[in-house]
């Protein structure tokens, strides 16, 4: 048999601070921009969100994610060959927040790296994971995390901040007997590139003051992205996974899409003939969690137990750029809760 690699255990974490939307919407309300959560919360679903305090940074997220993870598959620091961080949220330009990360969890022999592909930043390092371990014997246990701390990136006064939660997702990724990771799949759009983003602080246009002045150092919504991208890229994606793994939708036991509109995940299973229980909507619990909220709904699965050992399951994450990136995969067949 082939050597591949699956996920053998899942962590998650949130910060303490819990923000409603009731919470928002008092902030707003004496601007005349309460109706704007309204509309934000009835169009997405999302209820609260939680968000991280001013001492703590995305590789702090990560690593505490990353230590439940662990525990879960009974894994030591020590026993990490790699550690893979997907953000677009990170401590610092460089160097690389998987580093910190290694660092604070005294992961002394791991290699890291980070991928940056917004929310499809986790499928994205899931598939590299098993990729690596695939071809390199010499790595067998990998570290897979998705990261977000958008909020501290963004204008507290801007009600576009209705969509950034906090948290990290974590993922131990080891070799397999079972069929492992079966299907991986890639979109994207770059015309889209200038919709969301931050548009100072790197090299098409380093800080400065002006830029701080301006507000070009935080995230800005400059055009909206029309709902049909994901509606239309997801079932895409969801046809390259089934085509490619050899699966039809009613095995699918669980599919995770990006947690930003609960409308467009119902809209799409009806559109690939998925049952829309198969597709948790967790935003309503832990808002929109960018980079972080496929594993962060993978690990909630699990622990509820929506999906289980030797279950397929496919993983799609979309985000600013745009990017998309899913993976279908079977878990380990001794999964632990």
């Amino acid at each position: 048999m082939n050597r591949t690699a699956t996920v053998v255990a899942t962590g998650r974490y949130l910060p303490e601070r819990l923000v409603t939307n009731d919470e928002l919407r008092s902030k707003f309300a004496p601007s005349g921009r309460a109706e704007i959560i309204d509309g934000f919360e009835a169009r997405s679903g999302i209820r609260q969100r939680y968000h991280a305090d001013a001492g703590q940074a995305t590789s702090d997220l990560a690593a505490e994610a990353a230590r439940q993870a662990m525990a879960r598959a009974a894994c030591q620091p020590a026993d990490l060959d790699l550690i893979i961080l997907g953000t677009d949220t990170p401590d610092q330009l460089t160097p690389a927040t998987s580093v910190i990360v290694q660092a604070k969890l005294g992961a002394s022999n791991a290699g890291t790296f980070d991928i940056g592909c917004a929310c499809a930043s986790f499928p994205t390092a899931l598939a590299t994971a098993v990729g690596l371990v695939t071809v390199n014997p010499d790595i067998r246990r990998v570290l897979v995390i998705g990261a977000y701390l958008m909020h501290r990136l963004a204008d507290p006064d801007d009600p576009m901040s209705f969509f950034y939660g906090d948290g990290a997702g974590a993922a131990i990724v080891e070799p397999t007997q079972g069929p492992g990771l079966l299907a991986s799949a890639f979109l994207a759009d770059g015309r889209y590139a200038r919709h969301w983003s931050i548009a100072a602080g790197g090299t098409a246009e380093p800080a400065s003051h002006a830029a701080v002045e301006a507000g070009r150092t935080r995230v800005r919504l400059n055009e909206r992205y029309p709902p049909e991208i994901n509606e239309e890229g997801w079932p895409r994606l969801m046809g390259r996974l089934a085509a490619q793994g050899g699966f039809t939708m009613d095995a699918v036991d669980l599919a995770v899409f990006t947690q930003v509109n609960a409308a467009s995940i119902d809209k799409v299973c009806d559109r690939v003939n998925l049952a829309r229980d198969r597709a948790p909507k967790l935003m309503d619990r832990y808002g929109y969690t960018g980079s972080a909220c496929v594993p962060i709904a993978l690990d909630h699965a699990i622990e509820h137990g929506l999906v289980g050992s030797g279950d397929l399951v496919t993983l799609l994450g979309s985000g600013v750029g745009y990017n998309m990136a899913g993976v279908a995969l079977r878990l380990e067949e001794n999964l632990p809760a």
